[in-house]
């Protein structure tokens, strides 16, 4: 079954071609994929402006689908199903993605279902070389997202833990702007904090001993009070270095040691890490370290799977569609859903 992903709920239009039939221990049934990002559109405003969002979908879908043809040499009849985006995220950039590939799949008389962009991110590491088995903890961590959840299969979800207001990736975003790094921030607060003392400074670690739910917003008040209190040193690289080090190590600590509280409170032994923020290698080599001393493992996507993609649309379209799931004609999409209401498989 060769499956159309389409990801358009945020600012990257993402499409992919998944083939059950070449799934094997050298190549997960990832025949091909292509990627545009708003980031060049979005970096002069600092963060994402969704209406532009939704007419850069609108403006790449097309052009990007007939790359993914020539990419994977295949013509439009060959494709047997579509899957789609159909939230959460931006209302505006949803639609696009949803109207254009219900439509497609009428055209061409096959089915189409809409899938849960963070259930994508949850499957994703089971693309991977050394994909993990059910059951395991996951945390899925981004820009719009925080959770800590109890996988026992597909669709079996367990919510153990959410941000109750700031997303990590959102914070990192936030932080990166108050010390005038471009965005997005994640990758620049890394980079920046690769020359700095990680205990240079000592930021909070927000609610690490209330349950397992997250909360950042405090953390941006943090940064926001400490660049103001280094005000004229702040100017000095090494000084930016350390706050960006001392950051990023407070939200990372805080997102391994609540790992570790989930994983020991379900009585299980695998992580599986998703979402933009676990491309972040300060977070992968922590919880490597930490994990190993509970005799647990983690697991990630493959690196161009971190961020958002078709090609974990189209694999979680492919294990429902086989399922039997698909959606009728209308289109809807929904901007908050939560993952609880997902049917099992």
């Amino acid at each position: 079954m060769k499956v159309l992903g389409l990801e358009t709920s945020c600012d990257e239009t993402g499409l992919a071609i998944f083939d059950s039939e070449q799934i094997a221990d050298d190549n997960r049934g990832l025949v091909g994929q292509v990627l545009y990002s708003q980031i060049e559109l979005h970096a002069l405003y600092g963060g994402v402006v969704p209406e532009l969002a939704s007419r850069d979908h609108i403006r790449k879908l097309v052009p990007l689908f007939n790359e993914l043809l020539e990419q994977c040499n295949i013509t439009k009849d060959e494709i047997d199903a579509i899957a789609y985006t159909k939230g959460p995220g931006l209302i505006g950039a949803l639609m696009t993605g949803a109207l254009f590939g219900r439509s497609l799949a009428y055209g061409l008389d096959i089915p189409a279902i809409g899938i849960h962009h963070m259930e994508g991110h949850l499957l994703a590491p089971l693309m991977g070389a050394n994909p993990p088995a059910f059951p395991f903890v996951s945390l899925l961590v981004s820009g719009g997202h925080t959770l800590l959840i109890a996988a026992k299969g597909i669709g079996q979800y367990e919510i153990l833990g959410e941000s109750i207001d700031d997303a990590a990736g959102e914070c990192f975003d936030k932080a990166a702007k108050m010390l005038s790094l471009e965005y997005p921030g994640g990758p620049n607060i890394a980079k920046l904090a690769e020359t700095g003392n990680i205990n240079a400074y000592n930021l909070p670690r927000p609610m690490l001993h209330r349950g397992l739910d997250f909360s950042f917003s405090g953390m941006k008040t943090a940064v926001h009070n400490l660049i103001k209190d280094t005000e004229g040193s702040d100017s000095v690289p090494q000084v930016r270095a350390d706050i960006a080090a001392s950051f990023q190590h407070a939200m990372v600590d805080t997102l391994v040691k609540k790992c570790i509280k989930a994983l020991k409170q379900v009585d299980m032994s695998r992580l599986v890490i998703a979402g933009g923020v676990s491309a972040n290698s300060y977070l992968r080599a922590t919880l490597e370290t930490e994990l190993a001393k509970i005799n647990a493992t983690v697991h990630y996507a493959p690196p161009a799977l971190c961020t958002d993609n078709g090609a974990m649309i189209a694999y979680a379209g492919y294990e429902r569609l086989q399922a039997g799931q698909f959606d009728d004609l209308a289109v809807s999409c929904v901007p908050r859903w939560p993952m609880t209401e997902l049917p099992a498989l």
